[in-house]
């Protein structure tokens, strides 16, 4: 289960690099619940799509660097810095702590726990409300 649940992550993660919204999306279950921890979470495959959506289209790249992963049973656990070129020109790495939920080949649960204004500031964009 752990190798599974680490592959399903790792994988979905690449393909925000490859600016892949269909590979992104098919990693996650219809009910599944995105939460940047900072602001409210988004419930559910459709409201998943919008934002990451405008994430893509608001950046010019992006890589998502897994520092560390550490996995047990369906929990993944990572420790990133994700790295961003946002069409406004401004570039800036963002160390974040991902924590992932796996059930039944899908991710169910998605928590990204980050510094709020170090995202905002620079990205040019408000994920609160």
């Amino acid at each position: 289960m752990s190798d599974h649940a680490e592959r399903i992550v790792r994988d979905m993660l690449a393909a925000f690099g490859r600016r892949d919204l269909e590979a992104i999306m098919a990693a996650f279950a219809a009910d599944a619940v995105y939460h940047n921890v900072p602001v409210a979470p988004i419930r559910g495959i459709a409201g998943i799509r919008t934002i990451f959506t405008a994430f893509l289209d608001a950046m010019e790249w992006l890589d998502l660097e897994v520092v560390h992963l550490a996995t047990r049973g369906p929990m993944v656990l990572t420790e990133r810095v994700d790295h961003f070129l946002m069409r406004n020109g401004a570039k800036f790495d963002l160390p974040v702590a991902g924590i992932f939920e796996v059930q039944g080949g899908k991710i169910v649960a998605f928590r990204d726990y980050f510094d709020l204004a170090s995202f905002e500031g620079p990205a040019g964009m408000r994920l609160g409300a």
